[in-house]
């Protein structure tokens, strides 16, 4: 190289993430095809197995979360962050995201919001509870019988319609996993139907207590944004609080000066710090 110009006798060759290997799978409920992609840690899983991170729109943010994992990881006593599993459920295409998306991650159509932004027609909706159960007993057991988890420290992440559904797996399945992080849910998009599982959850927590920790994290730049991710958020985790005595435990986190897309790369390092903490 010289004078700014790049030799024409390099070789080139793709970036690959080491480590990682992707695979395709078809659920058995309903056909539907996935990418599913996952990032093993280096060295031996210690005796109980690594905690895992199931993460929706794994083509948009599973290479930010390996890398993240990866850096901090190495030092779990300086950074609060273990070696950990890593797990993105995406879809066939190389775009980071799929109109798929708007079918998997919402467990009714909206009928008030019928256009994107765009003014094209929304993608067809209704399938989070299909989505719930091939992740429980296809995507999960396929992971399992790869890698040695630890079954007490599974974590499902999800931003925007993925945070609806998380907060949709927690009210449905709320023994699935032990952490979830639900970054800028979308709770207007189905919100009459979600407070009737949030009524549903509480009175089986009070019930059957069980323990469960929810991060709740939201860019502050979206306090103005007709959606209120902000303030359903907020008010989501002050009504969970109440549940502390039963084992959940609900965290509202508001990131200074980051909006809805921005805000996914500093979630993610709070996100490491709430689900792999050495001495959770």
């Amino acid at each position: 190289m010289s004078n700014g110009t790049i030799s024409t006798d390099v070789i080139r060759r793709s970036v690959v993430l080491p480590y990682a290997e992707h695979w395709i799978m078809r659920s058995k409920v309903e056909q539907r095809t996935y990418r599913i992609i996952a990032a093993k840690p280096l060295g031996e899983a210690p005796p109980e197995g690594y905690p895992v991170i199931y993460m929706l729109d794994g083509n948009c943010v599973f290479n930010t979360m390996v890398e993240a994992l990866r850096l901090q990881c190495r030092r779990p006593e300086k950074t609060g962050v273990t070696p950990a599993v890593i797990v993105g459920i995406g879809y066939e295409t190389d775009n980071q995201f799929s109109p798929d998306r708007f079918y998997d991650y919402t467990p009714f159509p909206n009928t008030s919001i019928l256009n994107k932004s765009d003014g094209s027609p929304l993608p067809e909706q209704g399938g989070a509870e299909a989505f719930l159960r091939f992740l429980e007993e296809e995507v999960k057991p396929q992971i399992e019988s790869e890698f040695n988890i630890d079954r007490n420290r599974q974590t499902l992440f999800g931003h925007s319609l993925g945070g609806l559904f998380t907060l949709y797996a927690m009210y449905s399945r709320p023994h699935a996993f032990q952490y979830y992080i639900a970054g800028s849910p979308s709770i207007h998009w189905n919100k009459e139907y979600l407070q009737e599982l949030e009524s549903a959850f509480i009175d089986r927590i009070k019930d059957v207590p069980h323990r469960i920790r929810l991060l709740l994290g939201v860019g502050e730049l979206e306090k103005t944004h007709v959606a209120g991710n902000c303030s359903n958020a907020c008010q989501l985790a002050d009504r969970l609080a109440d549940l502390v005595e039963y084992g959940v435990q609900a965290e509202y986190k508001e990131f200074e000066g980051e909006g809805h897309v921005s805000v996914l790369p500093v979630l993610i390092a709070r996100a490491l710090r709430f689900a792999l903490h050495p001495k959770q």
